[in-house]
Formats: structure tokens, sequence, C-alpha cells
């Protein structure tokens, strides 16, 4: 006889072993490890984010590698993540500091991510984030235009 409660606990533990590898490895992520990337995404990622587009592991590495040079430091902490087998949303706060941004302090933003992933890796990759709180607001004389109108309007 078969133990269903055994298999479908080992099922749900092979199916959130691809989402479990992601976040090991963006958690971790810095300027000296971004070729990770390809341990965790498909040749064929769907890159989006509020600024960009990007398709392909190619194109991500070096969309990583832009974003990531000007950056002192940036760190993600996953605060939330649903899973529903090869699909899952992550809930996330990202603290960076750039130093022309923010006098040099850090900033943080909170966002999730939408994952799809086939064979083991992700395959569209989908952030959401509000682009004011993450820069915008922290560009002299633009962020105060872009505060006051985020306390005016909203």
């Amino acid at each position: 006889m078969i133990n269903t409660s055994l298999s479908n606990t080992t099922l749900e533990q092979d199916q959130g072993q691809w989402l479990n590898h992601f976040i090991e490895i963006y958690t971790r992520l810095n300027k000296a490890n971004l070729h990770t990337l390809a341990d965790i995404y498909h040749d064929d990622i769907q890159f989006q984010d509020p600024l960009h587009k990007v398709a392909g592991i190619t194109q991500l590495i070096t969309y990583f590698e832009n974003l990531y040079t000007n950056l002192i430091t940036c760190t993600f902490d996953i605060t939330h993540q649903l899973l529903n087998d090869k699909e899952a949303a992550i809930y996330w706060h990202m603290t960076y500091v750039h130093p022309k941004l923010n006098a040099g302090k850090a900033i943080t933003v909170s966002g999730h991510s939408h994952l799809k992933a086939v064979d083991g890796k992700v395959i569209y990759h989908r952030d959401y984030l509000d682009v004011g709180a993450m820069l915008y607001e922290h560009i002299p004389v633009l962020g105060k235009a872009v505060r006051y109108l985020k306390k005016h309007v909203g």
C-alpha cells in the first residue's frame, strides 16, 4: 500500500524546489556573482520591471550587470511567498545604496514578483513596485515634485 500523505508531501517539496532555489540565489546576488542568474533563469527568460523589459538570459545578465554597476549594495528580503506548482508570487523588500541617490543612504522599497517556471527554472519574471519610491523621489529637485504630487494628488 502506498502512503499517499508521504507522496503528497514529497510532491509538494519537489514542486517548490525551483522557488526555494530561486530565492536562495536571489537573496545572495551581488556584483561578483551575477553569473549565478543562469542557474535560476531559463535561457528564454522574459523579464519585466516598471522600467525595462528584456528577453533571454544573455540580455538579463547584461541588464543586471548594468543595474549593479553603480550600486554600493543591494539586498532582497523575501517576506512572503505563494506557490501553485510552476507559478509563484514573492513579496519582498529591496534595500539598496546608490551614491547619487538619497545622499548615499539606504533606500528600501517594497514590491512583489510574479514568477513562472519551466524545467525547474524561471521563464517569466515580472516585478511590481513603486518606481517613485525606488528612484524618482530620491533625485534632487525631481524628488520634491514627486513627493508633493504623491501627497496632494493621491
